[in-house]
């Protein structure tokens, strides 16, 4: 199942704030000094809940908890606290400070908050000095400042304007502020006859300047249809003159949206706002049987301005689309609002041009579209391997179209392959592109150079990729088992973030030593920042945590299937000290969702939580899994339940083996797909786990196929590329036996493993039902069981309260059965 897991500016910005707007988020090197009283909401970073210093209560905690059980509820609560408290970067910009001659970076920030059940969101910033011995120094501002309220925020291509959006609930407007060195410039307020709430999900999202920062245009969804009006005599017409007095509004026909994470939402459409006047156009000649977002301006073409933007056919089914790539989608070009006259534009040769031009007809997906600093090529990744084959994320491919500076903009443009998916990359060479996010300035200063973040085996790494030679070289050090991610260029110098499970996230700062080749060097320096800071609790747990990354070698090598699909899979293994001297510490299973996803060598506060625990980890990257190749992937669909089975196994007994697990004290934890597999296996393997703990399982295909948001995931699982042209909305009884033959609860007879389930109860991923199936049947067979049901979570259970409660819950049922 598709795991929900790979990411704003937030206020007590008011119109009244009368400090300069660079010295306040880029201070001077010299000590900060504020002119007036400081009146923002600043906090620092590691603001901790007031629920640190207390105990808690038993009449807070479940009904027929013993007085010990309270007592680890009590001290595991703490801990996790610590951990939970962390922040995270989410996302940098550097700009030109406008007083010095320096540089200067701007990170958001977010941090959770249990109390209020929300992720605190903050920007902090620093200048950039580079020193003459090769040396960098950050020098940051003493505080952050907390953004509340603020959906998200854009500086624009110089940085001397930011714009910030804040989307209202309900019927009121959304704000768009346009602030300058010192204060607010412009404000508007757009209402919802006009737009309804802008696109800030990653996906649909696509906020963009133009290089003239007069225009900006931008995802909203479109305006609501009018819905119905009654009153007591019945129907009211809508041409009626009545007082409103004693009516209320009808639902009207029901509409699909996007599904999971998207509930209500039916159809992003492109606006532009002229951020002088306020005046907002929508942009013409795009219908309704496609959702756009992901846009972006275009260079002239004989002085027509085009948008560039990513558009995904919405006039059938709308089939969930978060994380699923397998959606097909191209790339459209159209004209940009003139807010001048309504003439119609003419290309050289005198004929008219169409309002909307497929770039992309000859590839079935496109997205992420960029152009090059010379305005000569348009580069876009695709996931053809996905939308081609049916897997939900597969092995990407980047492709550029070169640029015409004049003529006629037509579909003819030539596609050009620039790095091709790899189907099966020879031991220790690149896997092929894994990108799920292009940062907003990718390009050194060559301008045909991109830098992007791709997945390599169970490692993130940083690349450098030449547009024009398809040349792909690694960044990040080559033989380093971390996980990098690119956050922002500096020229030609990289701001980026390394961390391991064993080691909390650290700023690191990247310099090339000569020109870009195939030997290049890059110089790495750490760092010091006040962002990423271990409390004197944690720091010695994790120092006591060490961690590998092992190749797994396949079990029953076959002939029949493709090489690549019998080449070792890889687990991260993550041991504890054990506590007594010649024992061994318990062993955490762990599985990431998808199937076709992964779990990186990064650093996760749940993860380490449990590893501080005293449990070592066990984090299975199955084949089937992202970041090794298109071969290995694709061996999975059709033999889900088995395969896939089988590798955690072998894992499992790969350790065992090695002599560093007790086979009597091992659990199984996993979400989505991961739950999956969890349950499989205490069914397939029954003496094998002490106890399993599942978030949101898919324990049931046949009852989930017709409720899920993506029944097609179903059938090509199950059945393989076969599944896509047997997919319907009503499945007969033969495909119904063969989803549940593939289905943990065919297992479940077998089943002695005491679980305990995470249910999101808005979950359209994997509707609840399959978790509360699964576990009344374990139930009734007499297995212990537990189920916690979040009535307001979706398929990720992310809200705060929700991830701590369910982590906090997982490490006290592992302490019951697994000590």
């Amino acid at each position: 199942m598709t795991n929900l897991g790979r990411l704003h500016f937030c206020t007590a910005l008011t119109t009244q704030l009368h400090y300069n707007f660079s010295s306040f988020f880029f201070p001077k090197r010299k000590p900060f000094v504020f002119s007036s009283p400081f009146s923002l909401s600043c906090r620092g970073l590691s603001v901790r809940s007031v629920m640190d210093t207390k105990k808690v209560s038993s009449k807070e905690m479940p009904l027929g908890l013993d007085a010990a059980t309270e007592e680890e509820y009590a001290s595991l609560s703490q801990l996790l606290q610590e951990f939970t408290n962390m922040p995270t970067i989410d996302k940098a910009w550097t700009f030109k400070s406008e007083t010095e001659d320096v540089p200067c970076a701007m990170f958001s920030i977010s941090q959770p908050t249990l109390l209020s059940n929300k992720k605190r969101k903050s920007i902090l910033s620093s200048h950039i000095l580079q020193k003459s011995n090769n040396s960098v120094s950050f020098h940051w501002a003493p505080f952050p400042v907390e953004m509340t309220g603020v959906t998200t925020m854009v500086p624009s291509p110089s940085g001397s304007k930011l714009l910030v959006i804040r989307n209202s609930e309900c019927d009121s407007p959304t704000h768009f502020e346009i602030w300058g060195s010192s204060e607010v410039k412009k404000e508007f307020a757009i209402p919802r006859s006009i737009h309804g709430s802008v696109y800030s999900d990653g996906w649909f999202e696509g906020i963009s300047w133009d290089s003239d920062e007069t225009f900006i245009v931008y995802t909203a969804e479109e305006p609501e249809p009018p819905k119905p009006t009654f009153t007591g005599n019945g129907y009211k017409n809508s041409g009626s003159t009545e007082m409103d007095c004693g009516s209320w509004k009808g639902q009207g026909d029901w509409e699909e949206d996007w599904g999971e994470t998207y509930a209500g939402k039916r159809q992003p459409a492109l606006f532009v706002i002229d951020i002088n006047s306020g005046e907002v156009q929508g942009v013409s000649g795009v219908g309704r049987e496609l959702s756009v977002g992901q846009v972006v301006w275009a260079p002239l073409i004989e002085g027509q301005r085009y948008l560039v933007f990513v558009g995904w056919p919405s006039d059938t089914r709308k089939l969930g689309i978060k994380y699923c790539y397998n959606r097909p989608c191209a790339l459209y070009a159209v004209k940009a609002p003139s807010f001048k006259s309504e003439a119609k534009v003419t290309s050289s040769d005198g004929t008219e041009d169409p309002l909307i031009i497929n770039l992309t007809k000859s590839i079935s997906s496109a997205f992420f579209p960029h152009f090059s600093p010379d305005g000569k090529l348009l580069v876009f990744l695709s996931a053809k391997s996905s939308v081609d084959s049916g897997a939900h994320s597969a092995t990407d491919s980047l492709h550029k179209i070169e640029w015409p500076s004049s003529g006629k903009l037509g579909p003819s443009l030539k596609i050009i392959d620039v790095v091709p998916v790899v189907m099966c990359p020879e031991d220790g060479c690149f896997p092929g592109l894994y990108c799920f996010k292009f940062i907003s300035n990718p390009w050194l200063s060559d301008g045909h150079t991109l830098v992007l973040s791709s997945i390599w085996g169970s490692v993130q790494t940083i690349l450098s990729v030449n547009v024009l030679s398809g040349q792909v070289l690694p960044i990040s050090p080559k033989n380093s088992k971390a996980s990098w991610d690119v956050l922002a260029l500096d020229g030609d110098n990289i701001i980026a973030v390394c961390s391991s499970p064993v080691d909390i996230p650290q700023i690191k700062y990247g310099s090339l030593l000569g020109k870009l080749s195939t030997d290049a060097k890059w110089s790495w320096l750490d760092v010091s920042s006040p962002i990423y800071k271990c409390s004197e609790k944690v720091l010695p747990l994790l120092a006591s945590l060490k961690f590998d990354i092992m190749k797994i070698p396949v079990r029953d090598i076959s002939e029949n299937i493709p090489k690549g699909a019998n080449k070792p899979f890889e687990a991260i293994y993550v041991s504890s000290k054990p506590k007594q001297p010649d024992s061994h510490s318990p062993l955490i299973v762990i599985l990431h969702g998808g199937p076709h996803s992964v779990t990186l060598s990064s650093f996760s506060k749940s993860s380490a939580f449990l590893s501080s625990l005293g449990y070592s980890l066990l984090i299975v990257n199955y084949r089937g899994s992202l970041g090794f190749g298109e071969e290995a992937l694709q061996s999975l669909p059709g033999k889900i339940g088995s395969q896939d089975v089988s590798d955690v196994l072998t894992a499992v007994d790969h350790i065992i083996d090695k002599g560093l697990a007790d086979p009597s004290k091992i659990a199984v934890l996993g979400g989505s797909h991961g739950g999956f597999l969890t349950t499989h296996l205490i069914g397939q393997a029954p003496g094998k786990f002490a106890a399993a703990a599942a978030r949101n399982p898919v324990c049931n295909l046949a009852l989930m196929v017709g409720t899920t948001d993506i029944p097609d995931w179903a059938y090509f699982e199950a059945y393989g590329s076969e599944g896509n042209s047997l997919f319907t909305e009503s499945p007969s009884a033969e495909h119904l036996s063969l989803f549940h033959s593939k289905s943990p609860i065919s297992h479940i007879s077998k089943v002695k493993t005491p679980t305990l389930f995470l249910l999101g109860a808005q979950d359209l991923r994997v509707p609840v039902s399959n978790g509360i199936q699964y576990a009344r049947a374990l139930k009734e067979k007499g297995v212990e069981t537990k189920v916690i049901v979040f009535p307001n979570d979706v398929h990720g259970i992310d809200r705060p309260q929700s991830d701590f409660e369910s982590f906090l819950n997982i490490g006290v049922w592992f302490n019951k059965y697994c000590r």
